[in-house]
């Protein structure tokens, strides 16, 4: 019995310690409509900053009260830390005269990366004509930037099928992106066997997992059904009787998360992209168990 226990402790020291490696980490933020949340932002900002992130991306809505509000987080970001920002950008409501004014707006004033959307189409639109990888191309011929797309592991809301969701990743790919991050998921076989279809189409860079640690169940079914994202039922089991108790939700979400880096982690995954909703805590606590942490200054 004793050397039972002393191989799961073994198993246990083993899968941490992994976790010590040349991990990366990125953020994502959202640009806050009321002081208050600008207040929660540019706080969880400073918290998570000395974590190193490879870069921050702060999203983008379609109307232009809050891509103001997006350039303006992103100015901040440059001006007031030590991080790489990467605004989002996507092709609803903009011209193509528009994003290349935008696109030499942003190099020029030293923006280097950039998240490349299609956008969410507002209600009653006629179907797309422009797609990511249109904007893909359009940034490249402004200049050389570091280009993230979106990936859906378990397929994008309005593609037909899998493989044409695939064919539309490797067409970013193919128009010069540098990264893929994908859509928030709770079924790690579904990441998994992803990337091994990405792999045998050809898309040769790096698939980030985007991870969300949760806090809110009730929010996130509303978001997972937005998105069609599956809930898996042990995920339903793990939040269930916790709606009035914030704390418990909390540390059962950093749990749910931290198991699912430790998994990926071991399965080679060396890049993570979190999404904050702006509160830094799970974010912090998940990435200090992956071995990310503070430089500590030297004497």
């Amino acid at each position: 019995m004793a050397f039972h226990h002393a191989q799961h402790a073994n198993s246990l020291n083993q899968s941490l310690a992994d976790l010590n490696g040349d991990i990366n980490v990125s953020f994502e933020f959202f640009p806050p409509s009321t002081p208050e949340m600008e207040q929660i932002l540019w706080n969880s900002i400073q918290r998570l900053e000395p974590l190193n992130p490879k870069f921050v991306s702060v999203t983008y809505g379609a109307n232009s009260g809050v891509r103001d509000r997006t350039h303006g987080v992103i100015e901040r970001i440059q001006k007031e830390t030590n991080l790489v920002a990467a605004p989002h950008l996507t092709l609803v409501d903009a011209s193509d005269e528009e994003l290349l004014d935008l696109a030499k707006h942003y190099w020029n004033s030293g923006v280097r990366n950039i998240v490349a959307l299609r956008g969410d189409l507002p209600e009653g639109s006629p179907k797309p004509t422009r797609f990511a990888n249109d904007l893909v191309r359009l940034l490249k011929s402004v200049a050389d930037f570091d280009i993230s797309v979106a990936a859906y592991p378990e397929v994008h809301p309005d593609a037909p099928n899998a493989q044409a969701d695939l064919i539309n990743l490797k067409r970013k790919i193919d128009a010069g992106a540098n990264r893929a991050i994908t859509q928030f998921f709770f079924d790690i076989e579904s990441y998994l066997r992803f990337r091994d279809r990405c792999v045998a189409a050809g898309i040769d860079v790096e698939i980030v997992p985007g991870i969300l640690p949760v806090t809110n169940f009730k929010q996130l079914k509303r978001f997972a059904g937005m998105t069609n994202v599956s809930l898996p039922r042990w995920l339903h089991r793990q939040f269930e009787g916790l709606d009035d108790d914030p704390g418990t939700r909390s540390l059962v979400g950093a749990n749910v998360a931290i198991d699912m880096v430790k998994v990926l982690s071991r399965e080679g995954v060396k890049d993570f992209h979190f999404y904050t909703l702006n509160r830094a805590e799970l974010t912090y606590a998940i990435c200090h168990t992956l071995g990310v942490r503070p430089q500590a200054k030297a004497e």
